[in-house]
Formats: C-alpha cells, sequence, structure tokens
C-alpha cells in the first residue's frame, strides 16, 4: 500500500481521520503490517488504553469511538497501520478490514516525551 492509497481511505471514520491524514501527507512514517488480528481482542486492548489515558491525562483523538467500533465488528479480523506525524509527537492507529481494503477506524495518542 502506498501513501497516496491510504491517504484516500482515510475518510470521516473517526475526528482522527483528517489529522492522520494531513500526518500522512506531511512526509510522516506509516505502516500497515501483515496479518489480522480480532476486532474483540482489540476493542479490550484499546478499552484498557483508553482507561490508562483518561487516567494519566494523554491527549488523544477519537479512542472513544475507536473502542465502540472495534467492538461492533465482532469476531471480524482487523489488519493494523500506524501513522507517525513527522515530529512523532503523536501516533495514529488505523484499523483495516481484513483484506485492507479500507479503513474502519482510527485513534491518535499524543506520545509522551523522552
Amino acid at each position: 500500500m502506498d501513501r497516496a492509497e491510504l491517504a484516500v481511505m482515510l475518510g470521516d471514520q473517526t475526528t482522527a481521520c483528517d489529522a492522520a491524514r494531513e500526518a500522512l501527507l506531511a512526509g510522516g512514517d506509516f505502516v500497515v503490517w501483515d496479518g489480522r488480528v480480532p476486532s474483540q481482542q482489540l476493542a479490550g486492548i484499546y478499552a484498557a488504553r483508553l482507561r490508562r489515558a483518561r487516567k494519566r491525562g494523554t491527549g488523544t483523538l477519537a479512542l472513544p469511538s475507536t473502542v465502540d467500533i472495534l467492538t461492533r465488528l465482532e469476531a471480524a479480523q482487523v489488519k493494523i497501520g500506524c501513522i507517525f506525524t513527522p515530529d512523532r509527537t503523536w501516533a495514529f492507529m488505523l484499523f483495516l478490514a481484513d483484506d485492507a481494503g479500507s479503513v474502519l477506524s482510527c485513534t491518535g495518542v499524543r506520545r509522551a516525551e523522552r
């Protein structure tokens, strides 16, 4: 998958899609990993991440809606990708259909300073 193809797939699935597309088109690094993960497993993982982010005050975009989307997918298999802003202050996790033909959801998390 190339940068332009992925940018087109980032529509209005969540409120994080615009920022992810901007990061991608600005030259941010991105990857879509091989393999698939059950959406229910990801829903549990990202629900826990949402709780931790709220507890720590970590900035997020569309994390609650992403958890909802993953939960509603039931047993669907999902591919995972990630886009970083060029300055790497934000990471946008992408959840794609099992054939990688469409983005199902996107969430952004502000990365801790090192």
